[in-house]
């Protein structure tokens, strides 16, 4: 045997019995301890399904090919639907956003603490974790479509060629950070930098969500909500002196001092919901978060503070259209965790509530003649029981309805502000002929008698499509509803 066949033949049972990649990528994730939850979710446990099936035996086709179209559709309805740009492949994006997202004990250390405040253990086990999920992420899309294309012995469609939807933010420290990953050989350098971004940004769900709500039932849980409400305090004219007690509750709140629950209440259409949601938009970036919790959940209450005591964010609990009639008894609840409880309350958790009743509960003039007629030794305790909810608000911001030269003003100031040319004398006969029509006087009225015009005017600079025409300088639909309006 000559000399290089004798090598060639030491060499083979090496090559042989080197681990493909996907295996090696299987067992690293086999590994994970403190970011095990950034694989945790759908798309993570589909692909370690594909790298579990591609590491099988000899009758793996089927269950490749069914793990692999699956892991392709998750990645495919988050990436094309993604308003930022993918960092990396499908997977990879999705794999740091998890890391980003992901609640994990290092995380959430790094969010009280900081990078400095990390015990030993936590830090070198974290490092080892980092390391492991970069062979996660090298293994990338094209290595296994090829290699399932191989398995399956049909064509594989690789996950590297998603567009995204876009229209969000190119840069940002969120993304910035999924880059410098990217870029990085050896992850396990980068747990300092990880932990300075959640120290500055927040982690897990708070970091990538600003809006929420609670989804209550067994087992009650925080959802994000993608899209919020853009709705800002410039938007809402007319209102300054109402909203500014609110506004100045909310800014000592964000800045970490003590703050007061909040009764907005008054008219119905006067921009009591919309003031706290612009405040979300208002105090966002400074860590203000909000959370929709609907009046039937109320008794979730403690659940809630559970979720969020001790998080660097600050977080207003949102309870539109709060009211209690004379057999609904979770007012009685609500008390109890708003202020008289045995726990403590949450030093950056208050309530923000909305009513058109200032005391919220029901009250009836009734309960006048039945405290006489009544067996009830103190009936004026009763009445002082529906009453008291009310009192555990510390401010109470009236909304009241507009006069008529109020809501002209509004109308107008709306008008110029989405550049609308409409002689004033029209603009105002119209703004009273429409609110007749509708709604009455309110800024919701205005709001949406300013929305009428603009969609006129946006008919009306397409007159080719047969639905309007300019007349007289005036913009008139065909279908004659501003003819009459006027």
């Amino acid at each position: 045997m000559t000399r290089r066949a004798a090598a060639h033949r030491e060499r083979a049972p090496r090559r042989s019995t080197q681990a493909p990649p996907w295996d090696s990528a299987r067992r690293a994730a086999a590994s994970l301890v403190v970011f095990c939850a950034v694989l945790e979710d759908r798309a993570g446990s589909a692909w370690r399904d594909l790298v579990t099936a591609m590491s099988g035996g000899p009758e793996r086709a089927v269950a490749v090919t069914t793990a692999y179209a699956l892991l392709f559709s998750l990645l495919a309805d988050e990436a094309e639907l993604s308003t930022t740009p993918l960092i990396g492949d499908a997977w990879q994006h999705h794999l740091l956003s998890r890391l980003l997202d992901a609640d994990t004990p290092f995380t959430r250390k790094a969010e009280a603490g900081g990078w400095s405040a990390m015990g030993p253990a936590l830090a070198t086990q974290a490092r080892a974790d980092l390391a492991a999920l970069e062979r996660c992420y090298r293994l990338t899309g094209a290595t296994l479509a090829a290699a399932v294309a191989r398995i399956a012995g049909v064509p594989v469609t690789p996950w590297d060629q998603f567009r995204p939807l876009g229209g969000g933010p190119a840069a940002s420290p969120r993304l910035g950070l999924m880059r410098r990953f990217h870029a990085t050989r050896g992850w396990d350098r980068l747990a300092q930098a990880l932990a300075d971004h959640v120290a500055e940004h927040g982690a897990g769900m708070f970091g990538r969500y600003r809006a929420f709500r609670w989804v209550g039932g067994r087992g009650g849980r925080l959802e994000g909500i993608r899209h919020p409400d853009p709705v800002g305090l410039d938007d809402l004219v007319g209102y300054e002196v109402e909203r500014q007690p609110v506004v100045d509750n909310t800014r000592q709140f964000v800045a970490g001092g003590p703050a007061n629950n909040v009764l907005l209440y008054g008219d119905r259409g006067t921009g009591k919901s919309s003031t706290v949601k612009a405040l979300l938009n208002e105090y966002g970036d400074l860590g203000l978060r909000l959370i929709e919790v609907a009046k039937e959940d109320l008794g979730d209450y403690a659940a809630i503070l559970g979720a969020l005591r001790g998080r660097r964010e600050r977080f207003v609990l949102f309870v539109d259209d709060l009211s209690f009639e004379e057999h609904e008894t979770q007012y009685k609840a609500l008390k109890a965790a708003l202020e008289g409880g045995l726990e403590a309350r949450a030093p950056n958790v208050i309530l923000y509530a909305t009513s058109n009743r200032r005391h919220v509960v029901t009250e009836r003039f009734a309960d006048r003649h039945r405290a006489s007629t009544d067996d009830e030794v103190h009936p004026e305790d009763t009445a002082q029981e529906k009453l008291s909810l009310a009192d555990r608000f510390g401010i109470h911001a009236p909304f009241l309805v507009p006069d008529q030269e109020r809501y002209l003003r509004i109308v107008a100031e709306l008008a110029v502000r989405h550049g609308l040319r409409v002689p004033s004398g029209e603009l105002r006969r119209r703004a009273l002929v429409w609110s007749q029509w509708h709604n009455g006087l309110s800024c919701r009225t205005a709001r949406q008698f300013i929305d009428g015009l603009r969609g006129e005017a946006l008919l009306a600079q397409a007159p080719s499509n047969g639905r309007a025409r300019r007349a007289g300088g005036r913009l008139t639909p065909r279908n004659g509803s501003a003819a009459r309006a006027r």
